[in-house]
């Protein structure tokens, strides 16, 4: 692991470091890997992937509302987010109170922000499908901010719901082609996608292709590494997620 990773934590490894230390007893991934961690992948240290971490400039940025025990899950898809996007934000969940620097970024003139939900729950005068950077909805001057609901579908329905601070803010409803490719916690639905899948599309949405292309390669690639160490199987350094990631390098 490098030393800028133990330097400089992003916000979502921040968010789990303060998570951490308000627990009682050491949290325990369901089915997961019970060996050490790379603190700074969350992986088994023979699968680190840190020396691949891609940091890429964009104009957009993310806010992770995150639900209680998702910063703790080896498995959450939010730290990748925070390893390719230099903005990217992060805050816990809680229906009773609201952080003040989650108030006071959103309150932030530089940033049109946006809630990434499904707009079949919302009305319509709400919802948006196009934010690049020509598009009427997004101002002249200020850069887009996504907000992401990181928790299960349950959850995050729950935490729309009872969010009052957001409701004064538009709603990108996506309606991605593909179906999802996340491997480590499935959804019944297909159409249900993993929290760095949903970043990566809104980076595309807002013209920000090369970081999208690289989050996607990015997720491929530590999907591979944290499946091979649950199988106790090293990575295979030549395989599809590699080749992806080293063409898109090269690129």
């Amino acid at each position: 692991m490098s030393a800028q990773t133990l330097k400089l934590p992003h916000a979502v490894s921040r968010l789990r470091t303060e998570r951490l230390s308000r627990s009682a007893k050491p949290f325990l991934a369901r089915g997961g890997i019970k060996a050490e961690r790379c603190p700074g992948c969350r992986l088994v240290p023979s699968h680190c992937i840190c020396a691949m971490r891609p940091e890429v400039p964009t104009q957009a940025a993310m806010c992770l509302l995150m639900a209680d025990i998702e910063p703790l899950k080896p498995s959450n898809t939010g730290w990748l987010i925070a390893d390719v996007v230099p903005d990217t934000f992060a805050f816990g969940w809680a229906r009773t109170e609201v952080a003040p620097d989650l108030l006071a970024l959103l309150a932030d003139p530089q940033w049109q922000a946006f809630v990434v939900f499904p707009g079949d729950f919302v009305e319509p005068a709400r919802v948006v499908h196009d934010v690049s950077p020509s598009s009427a909805e997004m101002p002249a001057g200020q850069r887009p901010l996504f907000i992401l609901l990181d928790a299960t579908w349950p959850e995050a329905r729950k935490m729309f719901r009872k969010s009052p601070y957001l409701n004064h803010l538009p709603v990108l409803s996506l309606k991605p082609e593909q179906v999802s490719r996340y491997q480590l916690r499935r959804s019944k639905r297909d159409d249900h996608f993993c929290t760095s899948e949903v970043a990566s599309l809104c980076l595309e949405l807002a013209g920000e292709t090369h970081a999208a292309q690289t989050l996607q390669a990015y997720l491929g690639v530590y999907t591979h590494h944290y499946l091979q160490a649950k199988h106790q199987l090293p990575p295979d350094l030549q395989g599809v997620a590699h080749a992806q990631w080293h063409a898109l390098k090269q690129a």
